[in-house]
């Protein structure tokens, strides 16, 4: 299985982190986006005409679509209900797939402004992003009080790979997450996740050092 990838990409990287948790290895093939702008080449195109990453191929299938990709990994897993339980919660996951849109256009490209200068209205982008991210709050903190974690269940799905890394990457297009608690606990619970990785910007959580059992006496320091 074949990944036509950018390292800097949320997209890209959603795909990545998501056969990380599943244990599923992918060729990874870099595409220099920029500034070799290598996905709008003729042979890219050829592959994928809208000239889009990323781009996942597995036989004679070829996907270009990040929440596509998401659902074809999860249905080859065999461990999870990362397509959610149940006809009620599936439907759930839809509807953070496509809030995930949203984060690309307004977080995604506040990011892509602010790092690769592409053009835009930053401000709105920026506007929307943190509509975007007081909507994400308020859920996740009514799924707090009930008890849950993540945006569907007890359980991550594909909907929270596919929402983390805008969020998580939202200080790199001048969005901060200092307001958003809710935000942050659930962000933390998808770092701790078996299999987690990172890209530039999402870092693993890193353990804690033991303290020491014993505390040497004050005569003994130097």
């Amino acid at each position: 299985m074949k990944l036509y990838d950018y390292v800097l990409s949320a997209s890209c990287y959603k795909v990545r982190l998501m056969a990380a948790l599943m244990g599923r290895k992918l060729d990874l093939k870099a595409v220099d986006f920029h500034p070799g702008r290598e996905h709008r080449s003729a042979a890219f195109r050829a592959l994928n005409p809208a000239g889009t990453l990323p781009v996942l191929v597995d036989g004679d299938l070829v996907l270009s679509e990040s929440t596509a990709m998401l659902v074809y990994l999860a249905q080859l897993s065999k461990a999870g209900a990362w397509l959610g339980a149940g006809p009620a919660q599936t439907a759930q996951v839809q509807q953070w797939l496509a809030f995930s849109a949203r984060l690309g256009a307004s977080l995604g490209m506040a990011r892509l402004h602010d790092m690769l200068l592409y053009p835009g209205d930053i401000d709105g982008f920026r506007r929307a992003g943190v509509e975007c991210l007081r909507e994400l709050e308020a859920h996740l903190t009514e799924a707090r009080f009930a008890g849950r974690i993540y945006l569907t269940g007890d359980a991550p799905t594909i909907a929270d790979i596919a929402c983390f890394p805008n969020v998580a990457l939202a200080p790199d297009g001048g969005v901060t997450l200092d307001d958003y608690p809710s935000i942050r606990l659930w962000s933390r619970a998808i770092r701790a996740l078996p299999g987690f990785i990172e890209m530039p910007g999402i870092h693993r959580l890193h353990e804690l050092k033991p303290a020491p059992e014993t505390v040497p006496p004050l005569e003994s320091l130097p």
